[in-house]
């Protein structure tokens, strides 16, 4: 594949972002193109907590509004359940929980306090130390692995196209536009390209001239044997994101962050020994009617953090045909709606249904170059605790 080609559209990266824009641009009748240096969803967007209960974001009306409609939209399931059930083992988690639950409320949301016995009526294995908690009528979960192939067969029924094992290695630039972009199966020309890369975004930023603040880390997720159903899969607390699959395994991470540097990604997949039995030690204390549960499998996904939590989707002005897409770990819920907000930036320069100045890159011109020492957020050998837990993988 060494002569030239391309698409109208060429999009960095096959996660979540990158494909959901794709479909959304492929169901408008845009030639896309999408291209994975490995195979589609194979980090974070495939190996999440699942969650959809983003209010707080300027994505999040449109994310509620679309879940429930996503296995219709795309023809395939995506295994979306909605609601989530916040249970509190102490009073600080017990506040942040309701802090949670009203920012929904001043979106239009209705959730309800719940007492211990409510929560344990609702979660039977939550225990005695639970003290109380908070349903959300709103928000939910779904399997990021059916979904991450719902969006590629969705896109490809479309009229897309997606290139696996396909490095992005560089890219042309001519009178101010990315003209084509280089990889190690040829060079495709591209009008206008999306770089939703994960980690890896900012390093073509670099190659643009462009300062992109970010930093990965490696997060860990573990699952369990099944367990019987409960009446609502989405629960979480103790510091922790998940959910119970439709076959009953209970699946959470909650970190804390490994972090490390991009050279370091292309190591090996491992488990984090001590990530694993912390994991593993929370989610006893949160569900102590499963502390007898075996592990059956951990897994590591790997997510970028920009210095204040925020996603970055911004239409560059030099290059002016050029989109970053940046979702710093909370890409897998927002899907939905910053896939679509990006095929608008795409189509018309501007998302129409938010506002999302908040998100711009402008916000980190004053961000000094060693902001991740300042911060903490350094590759080290044991891991550091630096965003919040339950703030990775997308919950």
């Amino acid at each position: 594949m060494s002569d030239r080609q391309g698409a109208a559209v060429v999009i960095i990266g096959g996660g979540v972002t990158g494909l959901s824009a794709g479909w959304w641009l492929a169901r408008a009748g845009v030639d896309v193109l999408v291209l994975e240096r490995g195979i589609v969803g194979w980090e974070a967007s495939g190996r999440n907590g699942g969650g959809a209960t983003h209010v707080y974001s300027p994505f999040g009306l449109e994310e509620q509004r679309l879940w429930p409609q996503m296995d219709e939209l795309l023809g395939y399931p995506t295994e979306y359940q909605p609601y989530r059930i916040g249970v509190a083992l102490t009073e600080p988690q017990l506040a942040l929980a309701r802090r949670w639950a009203e920012i929904g409320a001043t979106r239009g949301f209705r959730w309800e306090s719940l007492d211990s016995r409510q929560l344990k009526e609702l979660v039977p294995i939550v225990g005695d130390n639970a003290i109380g908690g908070t349903y959300l009528h709103f928000g939910g979960h779904a399997n990021p692995q059916r979904t991450v192939q719902a969006y590629a067969w969705a896109l490809q029924d479309h009229g897309g196209r997606i290139l696996q094992h396909t490095t992005v290695t560089g890219l042309t630039q001519r009178g101010g536009r990315v003209t084509a972009v280089e990889t190690t199966r040829g060079t495709f020309d591209a009008d206008t390209v999306v770089v939703a890369a994960g980690p890896q975004t900012g390093l073509f930023a670099d190659m643009l001239g462009v300062w992109l603040p970010l930093a990965p880390a490696r997060v860990e997720m573990i699952a369990t044997e099944p367990i019987p159903l409960m009446s609502c899969g989405g629960v979480a607390g103790n510091g922790l994101y998940g959910r119970q699959t439709l076959r009953g395994n209970l699946v959470y991470g909650g970190g804390p962050h490994e972090w490390i540097n991009v050279p370091d990604m292309a190591a090996p997949d491992h488990p984090n020994t001590p990530l694993v039995r912390n994991l593993a030690r929370r989610l006893a204390e949160l569900f102590p009617g499963a502390a007898h549960v075996r592990l059956i499998r951990a897994w590591g996904g790997i997510v970028e953090n920009t210095p204040d939590g925020l996603p970055v989707i911004d239409r560059l002005a030099s290059p002016g045909n050029v989109i970053l897409a940046t979702m710093s770990s909370v890409g897998f819920g927002l899907s939905p709606a910053v896939g679509r907000g990006v095929s608008e930036l795409v189509l018309h320069g501007r998302c129409q249904f938010a506002d999302l100045s908040a998100l711009s890159l402008g916000r980190f011109a004053e961000t000094p170059a060693d902001w991740r020492d300042r911060a903490g957020w350094v590759s080290a050998g044991a891991p550091v605790a630096g965003a919040a837990a339950g703030d990775g993988a997308d919950e």
